[in-house]
């Protein structure tokens, strides 16, 4: 197994000859690359209809399909560790002896279900390390790609979850996992939360946050984009957003703006795009304004925020009793749980429904106290330390990109630094955005040079 930067050595030729690479094995290489490539490409397709096959086309195979991506995530790191493009760390060795340490724990001192076991430890072991491949092998251009595929996919799912809004539970685009009705969530005046091709509704969230850092990269580059896909992409994020009835939403756009503001500060020249921005959310929001379909959704919004708000203490109950909240009570409630925890996997709903038959909450609700619920203490710190340096690493790397005229990386943080370090990893799909969108990040913070390099090394 040789390394990727000798292989790229060895075929690194001037523009000018043009020289055609004969060597048998770089041949192999270079083909095993662009299938790993090919292979996240995948990854990405099936995390936003992984949903669909669960509801709409083969109910009978919910079960399996809930980890349909971990056997394809396998595949990708074999092909990655025999090509080099791996770079072992401090991280991957890290979680992956927890990961293994995990397993042991959870079946001689825990729960004692070598299955649920191993069905959270594959978090650590097989999707944790996809971020470093991802971020491996995607350069700039192929997260750009990522991207205007993102918005292509928002607008058809934008017209989804506004047919579910207004179906009953019991028509067909409403049907939940296993193809049973009843898809939506409650939400308020008797409307509820629709999935779209998800199988709950958070996925419908993570998704258009996602959308939303594309969305506001493209409108400070929008020479890149189509500018009716990139129109009618923002117009349907402004749908998405009372239709969701999900303040979190909510929420995560208002954070991307306020990324997207500081961007400014630092490099003016995006000011131009922020004008544009700007002008065409009022512009949007006005013009909605005069339709019924999308008063009855603001309405139908306005109340579950203020609703929830009043129960949760108004927004400052919201944003730090939800996320500092859970940290301290992670903590705090830390010294009740035995040394090696209850077992990972026990937090997961695939775990609650082997071990007792139904989804609970059996270790917490929130992610902190879920990890050191599943792994004690000492290990459970240990995970959160990890996850909170590497947030840490990739803001500063995202910042200084921002800082070179590189706004991608720094866009993809306002929604990737919050997943990363208190987003849910037991529940498959948020795993899969946070997987994803931090091998990005990684990706789309190379240098120009490094990017051309791999460009030019994967096309000859």
């Amino acid at each position: 197994m040789l390394p990727i930067t000798q292989y790229m050595n060895t075929i690194a030729v001037s523009s000018n000859s043009r020289q055609k690479v004969s060597d048998r094995k770089t041949v192999e290489v270079v083909t095993g690359i662009l299938r790993i490539k090919q292979a996240v490409w995948l990854y990405f397709l099936l995390l936003i209809f992984e949903g669909a096959l669960r509801k709409w086309i083969l109910p009978s195979l919910e079960g399996p399909l809930l980890i349909i991506r971990d056997p394809l995530v396998l595949w990708i790191l074999i092909m990655a560790w025999r090509y080099g493009l791996i770079a072992i760390n401090s991280y991957i060795i890290g979680m992956f002896s927890i990961g293994v340490i995990g397993v042991y724990a959870a079946y001689f001192f825990g729960h004692g279900n070598l299955l649920v076991a191993l069905y959270g430890a594959r978090i650590l072991l097989f999707h944790f390390p996809l971020i470093f491949v991802i971020g491996r092998i995607f350069d700039h251009n192929d997260v750009i790609k990522i991207g205007k595929a993102t918005l292509l996919m928002a607008i058809p799912m934008c017209c989804l979850i506004m047919l579910q809004f207004y179906s009953p539970q019991t028509a067909l685009v409403n049907l939940s996992v296993g193809g049973e009705p009843g898809g939506g969530f409650s939400g308020a005046n008797n409307f509820f939360r629709p999935p779209g091709t998800f199988s709950f509704t958070n996925g419908n969230t993570l998704f258009f946050s996602f959308t939303t850092c594309f969305i506001l990269y493209f409108w400070f580059n929008y020479k890149t984009i189509n500018r009716v896909v990139l129109v009618a992409a923002t117009l349907a994020l402004l749908l998405a957003i009372p239709f969701s009835i999900s303040r979190g939403l909510f929420f995560q756009v208002i954070i991307s703006l306020l990324f997207a503001a500081f961007a400014v500060m630092f490099k003016p020249k995006f000011l131009a795009g922020v004008f544009l921005i700007i002008g065409g959310l009022i512009l949007t929001f006005i013009l909605l304004q005069s339709t019924p379909y999308f008063n009855t959704a603001t309405s139908a919004f306005t109340s579950r925020f203020t609703s929830a708000n009043k129960i949760e203490g108004g927004v400052n109950g919201v944003l730090f009793g939800r996320f500092l909240g859970g940290m301290t009570k992670a903590i705090s409630f830390s010294s009740n749980e035995p040394f090696f925890g209850y077992g990972i996997g026990m937090g997961t709903n695939a775990g609650s429904m082997l071990l007792k038959g139904g989804r609970y909450f059996l270790v917490a609700e929130d992610e902190w106290g879920k990890v050191i619920g599943e792994l004690g203490l000492v290990m459970g710190l240990t995970v959160i330390f990890f996850r909170m340096k590497l947030a840490f690493q990739i803001s500063l790397k995202s910042y200084s990109s921002l800082l070179k005229g590189n706004v991608m990386p720094w866009m993809l943080l306002s929604f990737g630094v919050l997943s990363l370090a208190q987003g849910s990893w037991s529940q498959p799909t948020s795993l899969g955005f946070c997987t994803l969108i931090i091998g990005l990040i990684l990706a789309s913070s190379k240098t120009v040079s490094h990017s051309r390099n791999r460009n030019f090394y994967l096309q000859n």
